[in-house]
């Protein structure tokens, strides 16, 4: 019977990229896990951890060995098997002694297709112990390692040296070769505040005692906790918040294994820098964490963390200072230079900068979409003078030295320069907006200029790389053109922008150089953005079904679109819905199949049954009503007076024959059903929707 013990596995190195610590150590729990799971390897549990110099996983309560299985080898036909005589044939005995067993110990199985030779034993389960060196060198192998470094003489390779390495199963170690060292049981901990080898007993002690004898925090996680934790404590005693984003907080945390809080200061003088590039430079440069006050303005504080508990606090603290102040006195002058030149003196040096070789420079696009912009502008009510405005200036801060050392502050900066030169507030909010959302989750623009230029660039952007055939294919995107079809469907979504998406795609694609503007597509493109937003709204909880029953419809207006969307969303959830749906299927059926002439309008004279002639009657009112609502966008309404049909519907399939013998009577059915398929598609198509709900 199995016993279970905890296994660990460490691997001790240099210092490992900080950006790739959380996905090595994923990628080597699961590695293990899957090897032993492939094994037949039972376990409870498994955790991973790493630090800058190590990557390990623990397994709790992991077999000690393979569970026995039951084998069935198949072998050779009775009639092969055996001569005339009922002698053994050489088949037969090659068979036995394959199976390593004697002829007695072979069976016979009897199936439809005839008799066979069939051998049926009991396999021993090997050791976990014996399994282990495969699976660990198999997990290393696959971890997502770009380019491997080797070191010293050997042939080894691994992303950083490897110093040593344990694999403890329960007490005993398990030696093997790892990574040109052989496993022990002998760990290290923090480089400064324990460096003397730490001889562990088993593997279930491993985090704790490395935290504490070797002060370090194994749980990359907890690391991030505490830094989080620590960091906001400090800022509160400061009277202030904490500037942490996500990102920032992982990479510290893949720096440090015992990390330290610490308070730092700077000069007030640059604080009339913009705060944002002064979070970039302490971000980005020293990976500190500045401090906003209670107003939100930026303290001259920020908060760093060591990577040990030093005896001079203070001048671990200097040292910091003295290394953050150049950093904040380069963006200062980054600031101070760029504001002598006006972004509308930068125009032309645009034309130093190719966007796409076929499209031209940044400055033939920015041209391209002034124009689209004034067209956007008209469109929805904006003076068209300031979206081209706006579009002329978008780029203008790539060529600021600010921008230049900060990529992700361009439209930010812009929006800080274009104050500066005096340009129209909305102009200078655009410069910023033009590239919300940045993000899933992320705030569509909401200036009137801002929305105009988002929209005209994304446009410009989509038409034209769909012209010279650089879609996405697979998961290669270098455009970004899902993130900016999304973001143009949203933008007009939640800012409530009627846009014809054909007539704007046309009029990019005319904007287009000559040899580009005969392959341009806006069809294609069209097709692109309806898919990311069906896939955006399949997140949002409305199914595929309900999308296409409004696509059907060969619409073009996102925001037209969406409105249908939550009709029909809402018309699900009456009790008429899904008996109108099968009904509207019935009726499509019926008219796809007859290739006979329907007349435009039912004769009433003709008329045969009660139930056709109550569903003409019922129906009567209904459709100048549902088209002017549908026709206001009153979406919601029309399908509310729609789900009034239910039972005169109902009825009508119950009692009539469509299909009738006589031919006038047949065609004038023919006809109502029409009539009901042109109401049953005012808002969609309501044949599509699925039958059992949203």
């Amino acid at each position: 019977m199995a016993e279970f013990k905890d296994l660990l596995i460490e691997i001790g190195t240099e210092e490992l990229p900080p950006a790739a610590l959380r996905t090595l150590r994923d990628a080597f729990q699961r590695g293990v896990t899957a090897g032993l799971e492939g094994a037949g390897i039972g376990f409870k549990h498994s955790s991973a951890y790493a630090t800058p110099r190590r990557l390990a996983v623990v397994v709790d309560a992991l077999a000690d060995r393979q569970p026995d299985q039951t084998i069935e080898r198949k072998g050779p036909a009775i009639q092969a098997a055996y001569d005339a005589e009922g002698q053994p044939t050489k088949a037969a005995e090659g068979f036995a002694r394959s199976c390593g067993v004697g002829l007695d110990a072979l069976e016979t199985m009897e199936t439809d297709k005839g008799a066979w030779l069939v051998y049926r034993g009991e396999q021993a389960g090997e050791r976990t112990t014996a399994l282990l060196p495969a699976i660990i060198h198999a997990a290393l192998d696959a971890l997502p390692i770009p380019k491997r470094m080797r070191w010293g003489s050997s042939d080894v390779a691994f992303v950083r040296p490897v110093h040593w390495s344990i694999v403890l199963f329960g007490d005993e170690v398990v030696e093997m070769p790892i990574l040109g060292t052989s496993s022990g049981r002998t760990t290290r901990g923090h480089r400064f505040h324990a460096p003397q080898p730490l001889t562990l007993s088993h593997g279930a002690e491993y985090a704790e005692r490395l935290e504490r004898e070797g002060y370090v925090i194994a749980d990359l996680a907890r690391r991030r906790d505490t830094i989080a934790e620590e960091g906001r404590r400090l800022a509160t005693t400061l009277g202030g918040a904490l500037v942490a984003d996500d990102a920032l907080l992982d990479e510290v945390a893949a720096l440090v294994e015992w990390p330290v809080a610490m308070v730092g200061s700077f000069d007030q003088r640059f604080l009339k820098v913009p705060a944002e590039a002064l979070i970039s430079s302490m971000q980005g440069h020293q990976k500190v964490f500045p401090v906003r006050g209670g107003d939100g303005a930026l303290l001259p504080r920020f908060i760093m963390i060591a990577n040990l508990e030093s005896y001079d606090p203070d001048e671990v603290v200097r040292g910091n200072e003295r290394v953050i102040r150049p950093r904040l006195a380069d963006a200062e002058f980054f600031w101070n230079q760029d504001r002598r030149q006006a972004l509308a003196d930068r125009i032309e040096g645009l034309k130093g900068i190719v966007f796409q070789q076929r499209l031209g420079s940044l400055h033939d696009k920015q041209q391209r979409v002034a124009t689209l912009a004034g067209a956007v502008a008209d469109r929805i009510g904006v003076e068209a003078r300031a979206g081209e405005r706006a579009a002329l200036l978008a780029k203008c801060d790539l060529l600021t030295e600010m921008v230049d050392e900060f990529p992700e502050l361009q439209g930010i900066m812009g929006r800080y320069y274009a104050r500066h030169d005096g340009e129209d507030p909305e102009i200078a909010a655009a410069m910023e907006e033009q590239y919300q959302p940045r993000f899933a989750g992320d705030d569509t623009p909401q200036s009137p200029v801002g929305q105009v230029l988002a929209i005209a660039d994304r446009v410009d952007t989509l038409v034209g790389i769909f012209a010279i055939g650089q879609g996405p294919t697979g998961d290669k995107d270098p455009f970004a053109l899902r993130r900016a079809a999304l973001g143009l469907m949203r933008t007009l979504i939640e800012r409530e922008r009627s846009l014809p998406l054909r007539q704007l795609f046309g009029a990019a694609a005319a904007a287009l150089p000559e040899d580009v503007a005969s392959a341009a597509d806006g069809e294609a493109v069209l097709t692109f953005c309806l898919d990311r937003l069906k896939r955006y709204y399949q997140e949002q909880g409305i199914g595929a079904e309900v999308f296409d029953a409004v696509a059907a419809l060969d619409l073009d207006d996102p925001l037209d679109i969406h409105h249908r969307l939550q009709a029909c969303a809402r018309f699900l959830e009456l009790d008429a819905a899904e008996s109108l749906a099968a009904a509207n299927k019935r009726v499509r059926n019926i008219l796809r199949k007859s290739d006979e002439p329907i007349p435009g309008e039912p004769d009433p004279a003709l008329f045969a049954m009660a139930e056709e002639r109550a569903l003409a009657d019922a129906m009567a009112p209904l459709v100048a009503e549902i088209d002017d609502l549908a026709g206001q966008g009153h979406y919601g309404e029309a399908l509310e007076r729609l789900a009034t049909l239910r039972e005169v519907v109902d009825r009508f399939f119950d009692g009539v024959m469509v299909m009738a013998e006589d031919a006038a009577v047949r065609a004038n059915r023919l006809a109502l059903l029409q009539r009901l398929a042109g109401l049953f598609t005012r808002v969609a198509d309501i044949s599509r929707l699925p039958a059992g709900g949203a």
